[in-house]
């Protein structure tokens, strides 16, 4: 009687708090603590606006939980249909490369769903190199500190098969509207797409092309909104680009193929 009293006090707390999924949110808390005073310091912090994966540790992303630190991009639902989008055309033992890669997750997944592929990823913050590799290196990755495609080993170009990115494109001047979970707990640097939202896959549409094998993939994360965009840049690039969404989701993808 004790647990279900605790666990409803609980719940109207992340409830009063804003928190959607308060029942669900609440038993993973529960499950996580290891006593009571530790599971009253994490409901403190998920009350307080510290997002729950920061506090668990982990997100469940495609099925699988996935390190999340600290200071590190949250693995996002939607973002699972990028990394469907990516496996429906990926052959066993393809080089996928996970670019701008927060926790690696996206790559880390990729990899899971084709049992066996060369990975890559890399990412310029130095907190999500570190979470990357909890995720990438037991799958027999490699993850590379450094922007965009600097950090890459050479022997890469002309031989990626799927290049993987979820660069920031949230415009400069929209961040301020994101929930507090994100704004003040997620790096500005895994947010801020610049004045338009598309600096970065700019960037990326720009290297793309050389580091792409002939019929390799570029597929890009973006917005319903900046997918025409999107798609510009990559074909002003040289690609052939396509949109494809997930009604369900709110998911749009930008997919750019080499020819």
């Amino acid at each position: 009687m004790a647990l279900v009293i605790r666990s409803s006090s609980i719940v109207t707390a992340l409830r009063d708090a804003g928190c959607v999924f308060a029942e669900d949110e609440a038993r993973l808390l529960i499950d996580a603590a290891r006593h009571p005073d530790e599971l009253s310091h994490m409901v403190d912090l998920r009350v307080g606006g510290l997002p729950l994966e920061h506090i668990l540790g982990w997100a469940d992303f495609c099925g699988t939980r996935m390190a999340v630190e600290p200071g590190v991009f949250v693995p996002r639902r939607r973002t699972e249909f990028l990394v469907r989008q990516a496996a429906l055309t990926a052959k066993t033992g393809a080089v996928v490369v996970d670019l701008c890669c927060g926790s690696g997750a996206i790559g880390a997944a990729v990899s899971d769903i084709l049992g066996c592929c060369e990975l890559h990823a890399a990412d310029i913050d130095p907190a999500a190199v570190a979470c990357a590799r909890r995720n990438v290196e037991p799958r027999g990755g490699r993850v590379h500190l450094g922007d965009l495609f600097e950090p890459l080993p050479r022997q890469l170009l002309g031989r990626v098969d799927v290049l993987l990115v979820n660069a920031p494109y949230v415009p400069t001047s929209s961040i301020g509207m994101m929930p507090p979970e994100a704004r003040l707990h997620e790096p500005v640097v895994a947010l801020d797409g610049g004045t338009d939202g598309l600096d970065v896959q700019h960037r990326v549409a720009l290297g793309a092309p050389e580091w792409l094998a002939p019929g390799g993939l570029l597929l890009v994360e973006t917005s319903r909104q900046q997918a025409p965009q999107t798609a510009a840049l990559l074909t002003e690039s040289g690609l052939a680009a396509s949109v494809m969404t997930d009604e369900e989701l709110d998911a749009t993808v930008v997919v750019g193929s080499r020819s």
